[in-house]
């Protein structure tokens, strides 16, 4: 049966939303951190960090943020790589990149005042339509549709809406869901027009984030299951459709842990482009001889080497097969470390600058077999 001669397949808007704010009123999450002073410079954050990120990874990440810039023009004057410090740990980098270049724009354009019309804010570096509509309809109440990954899947599966929500076609029919259910205004129980698009818009989240989920949904607590088509159909674990699955290719890279006589470690700034980019990583010998690379780099005699275990660190793209090598120096040209491309790293005082999750992994690694050496 075609869907569109499905007898769910007609559904009255007002009676959808009633039903999925009625829910969010019982069942919904309103002490999230960004709920409270929902201000379009807080949403903005927690949407960013919000992308392809769980809430629980983000709270604290997001409590740490605020407290050390707790509006817009504090961003646009901090440093990039206290940013990206703060950022450590929590992935997709250019997302903080972003964070930071789009402050400087607020700052520079609008006085340090955050836009409040959609084409304003979508101009911002790393805003799409879906954040640009979630910080409207969250922090000022304007009325513009979402389509994060979580709306995403309730409209599919209510809809029944087949193939990978990557592709243009498919995205631009949830779309149209999505702007066909975002409400006007509702009236409250006394009469009263009340505007409830922020909390439509939670709960569209709520909903996919705790009730649809991508795995093991409890379609029996879902608000909108009399007239979901998948339901009714036996589709929910078939939809979303999946991205059609790609085999990851495999780069190697060769990791050198470069410390010397005080135990401090050499680090590397990577270009701003690229993975990891902007952050703080160890030097990588691709080729040669550990101990020619050293001398040829960085002047420096190789006392000791010790090669580590080959890890995997896994990317959207492709898989990283990371061979890490001490090496022991008793120095290294200081020259090099006048262009401000190389530091030293002491673990027992760090840097505030931004590590990758697999930089900070060795780190640590670093750290315990020193104290191993020293006991």
């Amino acid at each position: 049966m075609n869907q569109s001669e499905h007898p769910f397949s007609v559904v009255e808007p007002d009676a959808f939303g009633q039903r999925v704010l009625s829910w969010f009123e019982q069942y919904g999450r309103k002490d999230l951190p960004w709920q409270q002073d929902p201000t379009p410079y807080r949403v903005w954050v927690s949407e960013i960090m919000l992308q392809q990120t769980r809430v629980s990874s983000v709270i604290p990440y997001y409590q740490k943020f605020m407290e050390i810039f707790p509006d817009v023009l504090t961003l646009a004057n901090a440093q990039l790589d206290e940013v990206l410090h703060l950022w450590s740990g929590l992935g997709y980098y250019a997302r903080a990149r972003n964070l930071h270049k789009a402050a400087q724009w607020v700052h520079d354009k609008y006085k340090g005042s955050f836009p409040n019309d959609f084409d304003s804010i979508l101009a911002l570096p790393g805003i799409g339509r879906s954040t640009a509509g979630a910080i409207l309809a969250l922090s000022y109440g304007q009325r513009f549709p979402i389509l994060d990954g979580n709306v995403k899947r309730v409209l599919a599966r209510h809809r029944a809406v087949e193939g990978w929500p990557g592709k243009p076609q498919v995205q631009n029919t949830l779309w149209d869901w999505a702007e066909l259910f975002t409400p006007e205004l509702f009236t409250s129980r006394k009469g009263t027009p009340k505007n409830q698009i922020a909390s439509y818009t939670q709960a569209m989240m709520d909903l996919g984030a705790t009730i649809c989920t991508r795995s093991k949904p409890d379609c029996n607590a879902c608000p909108l299951r009399e007239d979901c088509i998948s339901l009714h159909t036996d589709q929910v674990r078939m939809l979303p459709t999946p991205k059609p699955k790609k085999i990851l290719p495999v780069k190697n890279t060769q990791m050198v842990l470069l410390s010397n006589a005080d135990q401090e470690i050499l680090l590397e700034k990577r270009p701003s482009a690229g993975i990891w980019g902007g952050l703080w990583s160890f030097p990588e010998c691709d080729h040669g001889s550990i101990e020619q690379w050293c001398m040829h780099k960085f002047s420096c005699k190789v006392e000791s080497k010790e090669d580590w275990p080959v890890f995997r660190h896994t990317f959207s793209h492709f898989h990283l097969d990371i061979s890490p090598v001490h090496v022991r120096v008793k120095e290294v040209n200081p020259q090099i470390m006048e262009a401000g491309r190389y530091v030293w790293y002491n673990n027992a005082q760090p840097k505030r600058i931004g590590l990758a999750a697999p930089v900070q992994q060795l780190l640590d690694a670093l750290i315990e077999e020193n104290t191993i050496e020293v006991n």
